[in-house]
């Protein structure tokens, strides 16, 4: 008896169905037979004549279930799959949408569509945009960020770093995606001295300020130093999932004893996004994918410098972060890279008050006036108008 032919099992397929969305890149024959073939290798991946008849050829395969013409040479396809595939992990998910399909050099993940009850079972963040304005008690305006670097500081550089940031009434505060357990500055030592100025600092402005460690490192390393940090008092965590994965981000938004807001940085996502014709466009990339893991916060590169992100890119990302998307709280995009005070108004009309400001290095132009430099900045966001901005 051949495989194909083999008496086959229930497998209790329910009908309801999830969707990916392709970009292919070809004449129509090619990327149809493309879409065709990523039915299958998305899911089996086996020679045609090996799979047989009945449920896993009729309900498990993946199904074409629209297609059109995108551009020159470029197609949409749209890819469904039953949701029996899925366990409510992020692996799992890449691995079904784009796990094969990442090998090609001609498609792009675009868009994933997925049921609210699937959506529910993923980690999802735990504060979103409106926990984290409430904790830190600010309604309405842009949140400002400012960042400890450089790599090669000592703990102690780094803590007085941070009071001047703190100081300047930022409302966080965050490790560069740089600083891990070098032995010139040890992970328990600079959150120790960091959380202490920073502490020190806001009792005398007033001002709720967090400060966020980058956390890395294989597990269970990765959750003692989360827990560490917690224990010492940092107000959030910064995960690089291209590193440690989506998975382990995940882990730390569901565990119970590390209630703290997630900062994704995407530190090593790039090369999946950089190509136009393949990988994982930015809005699934930055925004649906880490708000599915569990950030609150997902950072990523703005246009206008030199990374190859354009404006829509960026206003897709903040789309993706705030969409409709069952339960799951929307999170806050960012607007990161060199970013001054001359770029608000720019930043504002793109995102609206919903975003966070990671501050550059311009912040620091004056050593001596950085507090100062930081309370400018907030103050500039505080005002009504854009007509402020050049006063």
């Amino acid at each position: 008896m051949s495989h194909a032919s083999m008496p086959e099992e229930g497998l209790g397929f329910s009908g309801r169905r999830f969707s990916a969305e392709y970009h292919i890149q070809g004449s129509a024959a090619q990327a149809r037979a493309c879409a065709d073939r990523l039915c299958i290798d998305q899911t089996v991946e086996a020679a045609d004549h090996v799979i047989p008849s009945g449920a896993i050829r009729d309900e498990l395969l993946g199904q074409v279930t629209a297609w059109e013409a995108a551009g020159p040479m470029l197609y949409r396809a749209k890819i469904s799959f039953p949701i029996e595939l899925l366990d409510g992990s992020v692996s799992t998910l890449l691995h079904m949408t784009f796990g094969m399909a990442g090998l090609h050099g001609h498609v792009r993940l675009t868009d994933l569509s997925l049921p609210d009850d699937l959506v529910a079972q993923m980690a999802g963040p735990r504060f979103g945009t409106t926990g984290l304005r409430n904790l830190l008690q600010v309604p309405a305006r842009p949140l400002v960020c400012a960042v400890l670097k450089p790599l090669g500081f000592t703990p102690r550089q780094l803590a007085a770093l941070a009071k001047e940031f703190a100081q300047g009434e930022v409302d966080m505060i965050k490790d560069d995606q740089s600083l891990g357990d070098q032995p010139f500055c040890r992970f328990e030592e600079r959150v120790a001295r960091c959380v202490e100025a920073v502490r020190d600092a806001s009792s005398r402005t007033g001002k709720r300020c967090l400060y966020i460690p980058h956390v890395s490192s294989p597990w269970p390393t990765l959750l003692e130093r989360a827990s560490m940090a917690r224990k010492a008092g940092a107000g959030g965590l910064l995960v690089c999932p291209g590193l440690i994965g989506f998975d382990a981000l995940a882990l730390l938004a569901r565990l119970g004893p590390i209630p703290l807001p997630l900062l994704s940085h995407p530190d090593f996502l790039g090369s999946h996004y950089v190509s136009p014709d393949s990988g994982i466009a930015p809005p699934v990339l930055f925004g649906l994918l880490p708000r599915l893991a569990g950030a609150d916060i997902s950072i990523y590169p703005t246009y206008g410098l030199t990374y190859p992100i354009s404006e829509a890119d960026c206003r897709q990302i903040a789309a993706s972060c705030r969409r409709p998307l069952g339960a799951c709280p929307s999170i806050f995009p960012t607007a990161a890279g060199r970013m001054t005070s001359s770029r608000i108004d720019e930043m504002t009309t793109l995102y609206g008050q919903d975003v966070v400001y990671i501050l550059g290095s311009d912040i620091r132009r004056e050593p001596d006036k950085i507090a100062k430099a930081c309370r400018q900045f907030v103050h500039i966001l505080n005002r009504d108008g854009p007509q402020d901005l050049g006063k």
